[in-house]
């Protein structure tokens, strides 16, 4: 989920940024220390919104920098349990599909990207027995966040999961949508008849 945090913190500023007016040089600084971090508390922070307060600058002994409290937002992805994500397949293995949501990929595993028996094809194409489903690189999928993994915060794994109802290529999705609106009228229809 995105959300948005106010931070504060004491930015340092370079010499060489002091040509600048103090919020773009601030924001210049804050956006490079800030755009991809990582962080367990936060999760992926995206980007910085917007500086809100910056105090006084100091100078430090010895360093040419000025020092500022700034106040800023930044928003940030955090992903949590059982969030519903849409992201495209970044790449295919043998052992299942890489999604990007933006921020970060996530991994579908090869028996939860359809329910059906799945084959990995040479072409990079996953391809169900039955439902003659098939899922490719560049398709739009939706996807059930299964589990979080910050064990290594700078590399946060996310697994997903396609088998449930309303998941999987966006079109597969529109098919059950259209079936489930379908299978209810006929029942409509029976009760109009009936009266």
């Amino acid at each position: 989920m995105f959300y948005k945090i106010k931070v504060r913190d004491h930015i340092r500023v370079p010499p060489a940024l002091f040509d600048l007016p103090v919020n773009e040089a601030i924001l210049d600084v804050v956006n490079k220390k800030y755009e991809g971090f990582i962080s367990l508390d936060i999760g992926v922070a995206v980007t910085v919104t917007n500086i809100t307060e910056i105090g006084e600058g100091i100078i430090i002994p010895g360093d040419g920098a000025s020092y500022y409290d700034t106040a800023f937002e930044l928003i940030s992805f955090k992903p949590e349990q059982q969030e519903l994500i849409t992201g495209k397949i970044r790449d295919i293995t043998d052992f299942g599909a890489f999604i990007t949501m933006g921020p970060i990929d996530g991994m579908i595993h090869i028996s939860q990207t359809m329910n059906d028996f799945v084959s990995f094809g040479k072409d990079k194409v996953l391809s169900g027995k039955e439902s003659k489903k098939s899922l490719k690189v560049n398709d739009l999928c939706r996807a059930r966040i299964i589990a979080v993994s910050f064990k290594d915060v700078s590399n946060p794994k996310l697994g997903l999961t396609m088998r449930q109802p309303y998941l999987g290529r966006l079109d597969w999705v529109e098919e059950e949508v259209k079936k489930s609106k379908g299978s209810s009228s006929p029942k409509k229809k029976e009760k109009e008849a009936k009266k």
